[in-house]
């Protein structure tokens, strides 16, 4: 579907459970998501914008589309500064809203995004970079489910260093948050706040579940049990060599 959409050019809003994203001419001008920050709290909780400058910019532009463009025009922020902040903020959600479990994909043709175009990327590159983040992550470490629960530290062993980064963000775990909370507390996306906290855990800095092991299926069918008898008969005596031959 993000091909078709950029071959066909579309413009508006391609809607997941997980995030939103947004399509000018056939190129992604925004992501959101519910389960990564958005561009205000990566500009507020880092202290480059003071939480009422942001309203502020909302109430003058948001009507127009063009938020982005009068944080600049305004002065509280550097083009560069803006690009960047925004383009994290994009793949961040895009991670999200395009992932495996987003659930069925409808698209609202025209629907805009209130925060206005800053840097279109091509729809390659952020189906290419949300890949290979999902890779990243498994090879990291391979449990998931360490993405969605509480983060509990635990001590470092004798010795083990422990980085600024990762020691900021065990100071803020307080065995209830998740990675996204945290992601939101320090300002940081999400994804990069997963990739540490399967760090911590690949290094057993935290407490983190492991996923329970399918089960194993039998390599003898269930009806050779419940048919056995003490004095089988030759046809039976088959049925079990042949059970047995097929399941080796």
């Amino acid at each position: 579907m993000l091909l078709r959409l950029a071959a066909e050019k579309a413009t508006g809003a391609l809607l997941r459970d997980h995030g939103t994203v947004y399509f000018v001419e056939g190129r992604i001008v925004h992501a959101e998501s519910p389960s990564s920050p958005g561009v205000d709290v990566l500009l507020t909780a880092a202290g480059r914008l003071p939480r009422e400058g942001w309203e502020d910019a909302v109430n003058q532009a948001g009507a127009r589309g063009a938020v982005g463009r009068h944080l600049v025009d305004s002065g509280r922020l550097h083009d560069g500064e803006l690009e960047i902040c925004h383009l994290g903020a994009v793949y961040d959600a895009a991670f999200f809203a395009l992932g495996p479990a987003g659930g069925p994909a409808r698209f609202r043709p025209g629907a805009a995004h209130w925060f206005g175009t800053v840097r279109p990327v091509d729809t390659e590159a952020v189906e290419r970079e949300t890949v290979r983040r999902r890779e990243l992550l498994d090879s990291v470490w391979p449990y998931p489910a360490v993405d969605t629960t509480p983060v509990i530290p635990r001590p470092p062993a004798p010795g083990q260093p422990v980085g600024t980064r990762h020691r900021a963000l065990l100071a803020a775990a307080d065995g209830t948050r998740t990675p996204a909370d945290l992601a939101r507390v320090l300002g940081r996306p999400a994804f990069h706040t997963l990739l540490d906290v399967r760090r911590l855990a690949a290094a057993g800095l935290v407490e983190t579940p492991y996923e329970a092991a399918p089960p194993t299926p039998p390599l003898v069918p269930a009806w050779v049990g419940e048919v056995a008898t003490p004095d089988p008969d030759i046809a039976l005596l088959r049925r079990l060599r042949d059970a047995l031959e097929a399941a080796l």
